[in-house]
């Protein structure tokens, strides 16, 4: 049932692996772990994470239902065990969160490899296109008239912020308790695929963002934890290209916006997959933020949020086929229905 997404969700891992071993091996500049401070090393910090998910799933329940009754909490963890965390389970999450990990390891190294093999970059062409869409203007200038520059960036930048644990957050969601196991499956293949083709489109148009090439537009902006993070990324981008920091990771790339894309991936998969109205529009609030979001701050131009949209959607429907799912009209669904009615009708008893 869970073949075709499984196999390609293991297949898109090693192959944006095998292009991060070789695009390394290209550019004579070492694999690097982006986040190799957090819980020590990778052989370390895999077994730990799949510890972490099923820790996160078992804990709270078991204390919640047994009341801190000691007595209790064995047969209730031992329940979840046996109903659970059976063996698709089991290989759903530790497929997963290996499958995704790579992907992401891979995505931040290619990334960062990207200045080494080219200098070309295409801000001025989607500069002109912004100024075009706002008949003249510059967005990040419109934006901050309409909204202000102060409460409202505030606001705007824990928005944008909160894309940082909501990647993690929402693929362990799915991935431990969706009751679909092919909702699980559907999740985390499209996230691996929205990051694999977000990678390319970095190759594809190479740009660093109108924050970094105009940053005049965007210097009335009050200072907030966004604005920490966009002088974090351009030193990084500095000891990478100017020192040469071994193990410094490059993390600027616009085109396309991954914020956009994923932030988008996931409210699809809420609207489809949970059946909760008012969470629904929260992701879908959350989605239409963080575009405002990225062109009042100038991390993106428009161009990169239409990219964004458009590999979250091949991303959802392709992870959405080989998971399994059928995406039908309402009206071609019913005449699917009366067809086989019809059928089952004039069968034989």
């Amino acid at each position: 049932m869970y073949r075709r997404a499984h196999l390609l969700m293991a297949g898109n891992a090693v192959l944006i692996g095998g292009l991060a071993i070789v695009v390394s091996i290209i550019t004579d500049r070492p694999l690097i772990d982006p986040e190799g401070s957090f819980l020590g090393p990778s052989w370390l910090r895999l077994p730990l994470l799949l510890f972490g998910a099923l820790l996160l799933d078992l804990l709270p329940r078991t204390l919640w239902l047994s009341k801190f009754r000691v007595r209790e909490m064995w047969p209730i963890a031992r329940d979840r065990l046996r109903t659970h965390w059976n063996k698709d389970r089991v290989v759903l999450v530790a497929s997963g969160i290996i499958s995704f990990y790579i992907v992401y390891v891979s995505y931040r190294n290619l990334k960062s490899f990207l200045p080494a093999l080219t200098d070309v970059q295409f801000d001025h062409e989607l500069h002109l296109i912004d100024r075009a869409l706002f008949f003249g203007h510059e967005p990040g200038t419109v934006l901050q008239q309409v909204f202000g520059t102060n409460v409202t960036a505030w606001v705007l930048s824990y928005i944008y912020l909160w894309f940082l644990p909501l990647v993690p957050l929402a693929v362990t969601c799915w991935l431990v308790w969706s009751r679909n196991l092919n909702y699980g499956y559907w999740f985390v293949t499209s996230q691996c695929l929205a990051w694999t083709l977000g990678t390319a489109t970095y190759y594809m148009l190479p740009t660093v963002g109108p924050g970094i090439q105009y940053p005049f537009v965007y210097a009335d902006l009050a200072h907030t934890p966004t604005s920490d993070l966009m002088d974090a990324l351009v030193s990084g981008r500095q000891n990478v290209l100017l020192a040469d920091v071994a193990d410094a990771v490059q993390s600027v790339a616009g085109f396309a916006s991954l914020h956009t894309g994923i932030t988008l991936l996931v409210a699809l998969m809420v609207q489809h997959t949970v059946n909760i109205t008012w969470v629904r529009w929260a992701f879908w609030i959350n989605f239409g933020l963080t575009i405002i979001a990225t062109l009042y701050f100038g991390w993106h131009y428009a161009a990169d949020d239409v990219a964004g949209v458009a590999l979250a959607l091949v991303s959802f429907y392709v992870g959405g086929l080989m998971s399994g799912q059928r995406f039908e009209r309402k009206g071609s669904a019913r005449r699917a229905a009366a067809r086989e009615a019809a059928a089952s009708a004039q069968t034989p008893a």
